[in-house]
């Protein structure tokens, strides 16, 4: 937005920054030059204006110069004091925490930094390239620790553009591409390899476990035949067990009525030798 204002006319950016021109004399006594400068404003309103979305421009309609304009947006947008403070310390600690992925190429890299970086430009925080470049090497992945160890030797890295390295590392990175690729095809060759393997030894396990199968399959179908004449010598079994007990039921009664009788007997013949007892003693 800067740019393309001060495209138009450099007086009109220096409105938005420090304000319209407000005459000290009535209406009736401006001058040409008090009018040009006053449209001066009105240009940089309808600039500003134009650039903004309907949603946007209905929250700004009511302000009257490009200066309040800008005020009210960068508040708005940007946050008060401390809200930018915590915006430009999360950043510093993105910059100083960046690394490079280990799967990330060069260029996918460059791009995540640049963007926090023109983010802390636009807070106001710069960076020299020195520090920028510093970064960048020592942010490579371990992959790359070749090269970071060839710029930092071969190299002096204050005199080192950020263009330059970041096509040093593009230049390399494409020379070993072709490595890369030949590499993850034997990884893959290999992989192929070891999938054979374990394909040979699942199907010789499928067989084994098929015999097994087959086997159990086999002694079911015995069992199932077997089962009705198992079934009726288990009835007998349980017949016969029953016979048993009934005899041994009737016996043992029939032993306890015979203790019974002969412990009658001797009773009585006892009672019979006191009464004989008795007599000869009258007498």
């Amino acid at each position: 937005m800067m740019f393309f204002i001060k495209s138009k006319d450099h007086k009109l950016w220096d409105i938005v920054e420090d304000g319209p021109f407000v005459p000290q004399r009535s209406k009736a006594e401006w001058s040409v030059d008090d009018r040009k400068k006053i449209e001066l404003n009105c240009k940089a309103l309808h600039i500003l204006f134009c650039a903004f979305s309907l949603n946007i421009y209905q929250k700004m309609s009511s302000c009257e110069d490009a200066n309040e304009v800008c005020d009210k947006r960068e508040v708005t947008y940007e946050g008060t004091n401390k809200v930018k403070e915590t915006k430009i310390g999360l950043l510093n600690l993105e910059y100083e925490n960046f690394t490079m992925d280990p799967d990330e190429d060069i260029k996918r890299m460059f791009e995540r930094f640049s963007t926090i970086v023109n983010q802390l430009k636009n807070f106001g925080e710069e960076i020299s390239e020195d520090k920028l470049i510093r970064k960048v090497v020592y942010s490579l992945s371990e992959s790359r620790d070749s090269k970071k160890t060839t710029i930092i030797e071969a190299k002096d890295l204050k005199k080192l553009k950020l263009d330059e390295l970041i096509g040093s590392l593009l230049t390399h990175e494409m020379m070993s591409l072709p490595l890369k690729n030949e590499k993850e095809k034997k990884i893959k060759k290999q992989g192929i390899d070891v999938n054979v393997v374990t394909l040979k030894s699942s199907k010789c396990n499928h067989v084994d476990t098929s015999e097994e199968e087959d086997e159990e399959e086999e002694i079911v179908h015995l069992f199932k035949k077997c089962a009705p004449f198992m079934k009726k010598a288990m009835k007998e079994f349980e017949r016969e067990s029953m016979k048993k007990k009934k005899r041994a039921n009737t016996s043992s009664h029939k032993k306890k009525a015979y203790v019974a009788t002969w412990s009658d007997e001797d009773s009585i013949d006892d009672e019979q030798a006191n009464l004989c007892l008795m007599d000869i003693e009258e007498d």
